[in-house]
């Protein structure tokens, strides 16, 4: 296998891990909110190590979408939140 390829299997692999932890992020999000009839998506953005940003955005389209929670969380490795600021409580 070209070196190129190598290096690159890692790389797609992280990308697809991170995307996993990130959609857990975010179910474990909605199921603690709720969620809103029109919702558009949860958006995860990870800031450093086992900290996040979470949006949860709301409207019709891309066009029209408006943040309607937004969190900061601390997660734990699996992408159990252990802890949220504010405080998420069930809102939907």
């Amino acid at each position: 296998m070209p070196t190129e390829q190598q290096s690159k299997r890692p790389a797609d692999q992280e990308k697809q891990d991170r995307q996993r932890l990130d959609a857990v992020i975010g179910k474990h999000v909605l199921h603690a909110l709720g969620q809103p009839g029109n919702l558009h998506r949860v958006q995860v953005r990870r800031l450093w190590d086992e900290h996040y940003r979470v949006n949860v955005l709301v409207g019709e389209d891309a066009a029209s979408a408006r943040v309607a929670n937004s969190y900061f969380l601390v997660t734990d490795g699996a992408g159990a939140i252990v802890a949220a600021t504010p405080g998420i409580t069930k809102q939907y």
